[in-house]
């Protein structure tokens, strides 16, 4: 009988020591959960607790590195990706311009300030197409194409909105972003996903990227000796440029210069009052305040002063130094603005180098016509107002903008 009952109690101890390992494996997964929120708790009520020790005018205090840790801590522990120390690193410095909530303060790393600095001295790789956005706007827009360029082979427009930059969505994207997504090393390629009016549907074009260099100044002798001069952009390159183009048109007999800045998106102050310099009578070119009140001129000293009647073409894509440049000429009654009305950017950007090689751009003050004039969110309105047909231009090339101040120059030729 003993031996009869001897099987079920080993089966009794077979299963009771299953449960209660069960049991411990739950317990110290419990123990496990329970510890790891709780540190979590602890760290989120030590960093609630140091609130109120914010040092007056300290960011980097007990508290935000506290917070700082934690969260790159939770990031570690949960977040599907992998990420790299450096990434989270440019995060933080790009989060605290980015606070600011103005469009126009970067953040640099020392690699994006490098292709900045290689654009404005006007050689870049990429596409050739100029990129440009509103404060209120979710998506960039093509503002101009450079001829001779891949940009202009693919037959992007001035107007084209970038909906999308190899698969990936460019909505709320910033200007620099979208830019450096397009850049790329020569010869390789970029799909572009393009919203255009007047299309059914979104357009997909691929582009190869080559070697651009921007010629930031194109000059034409017209009929009736008035000069075209058109500027693109204003780079460090931009015043030899110009001033060699305006040498030029003055060697041939010009009678009225045509001065283009349509979808120019502006550029360096510096260059843009040189340029001025060239055209303009004695007396301001523009003014600048920043927050202090501090007040900076910049003056013509009027030795080259323009001696012909002037047009000067502008459209909702000229900002910043090209409404400085129109702004100065149409207060000194020296050009005729036609066209619409500009974008309305006056507000002046320093770039700020960092001791590690990044850097960070920042809106450091206000800029005035030499009337006064306050244009930010603004513009400048034409004095004739002329809007572009693009159907004419793309389809017939004709540029209706070009022919009206053509016209009107001609007249005021005819009346001196």
């Amino acid at each position: 009988m003993e031996e009869m009952n001897q099987q079920p109690r080993q089966k009794n101890g077979y299963w009771s020591g299953l449960l209660s390992g069960l049991l411990l494996a739950l317990l110290l997964l419990g123990i496990w959960y329970i510890g790891n929120q709780t540190y979590g708790i602890f760290k989120a009520k030590q960093i609630a607790g140091s609130a109120s020790k914010h040092e007056d005018g300290v960011l980097l205090d007990e508290y935000t590195t506290s917070k700082v840790e934690v969260i790159q801590d939770t990031i570690e522990q949960y977040y599907l990706d992998g990420v790299s120390q450096e990434t989270l690193e440019n995060g933080i410095y790009s989060g605290m311009v980015n606070s600011l909530k103005d469009p126009y303060s970067v953040y640099y790393s020392a690699e994006e300030l490098k292709e900045i600095q290689m654009s404005t001295e006007g050689i870049y790789y990429g596409i050739g197409a100029y990129i440009s956005k509103g404060a209120a706007d979710e998506f960039c827009t093509i503002s101009g194409v450079i001829e001779n360029t891949p940009a202009q082979e693919a037959d992007l427009r001035e107007g084209d909105i970038i909906y999308e930059i190899d698969g990936v969505s460019a909505q709320g994207m910033e200007t620099t972003e979208v830019v450096s997504l397009i850049k790329g090393e020569e010869g390789t390629k970029v799909v572009l996903t393009l919203y255009r009016e007047g299309e059914e549907d979104y357009l997909k074009v691929e582009v190869e990227r080559r070697k651009i260099e921007s010629p930031t100044v194109t000059f034409e002798m017209m009929e009736n000796e008035i000069a075209y001069i058109q500027i693109t952009e204003f780079d460090d390159v931009t015043e030899q440029q110009f001033s060699e183009a305006l040498t030029e048109a003055r060697a041939m007999g010009m009678k009225g210069l045509l001065l283009d800045l349509r979808s120019n998106p502006g550029g360096n102050l510096s260059t843009v009052c040189e340029i001025a310099r060239m055209v303009l009578p004695k007396g301001l070119i523009v003014y600048t305040e920043d927050k202090y009140g501090v007040r900076d001129e910049y003056t013509s000293d009027g030795k080259n002063i323009l001696e012909v009647p002037a047009v000067v073409l502008v459209n909702d894509y000229s900002a910043s130094a090209s409404e400085i440049l129109a702004g100065a000429m149409k207060d000194h009654g020296v050009a005729t603005i036609m066209g619409t009305t500009t974008f309305g950017k006056g507000i002046v950007q320093r770039i700020i180098s960092l001791s590690d090689g990044s850097a960070v751009k920042l809106t450091v003050s206000k800029y005035y016509t030499p009337s006064g004039s306050d244009i930010h969110e603004k513009g400048i309105e034409p004095d004739i107002e002329v809007i572009f047909d693009s159907d004419a231009y793309y389809e017939k090339d004709i540029d209706n903008q070009i022919q009206e101040g053509i016209r009107v120059l001609e007249e005021q030729i005819q009346a001196n």
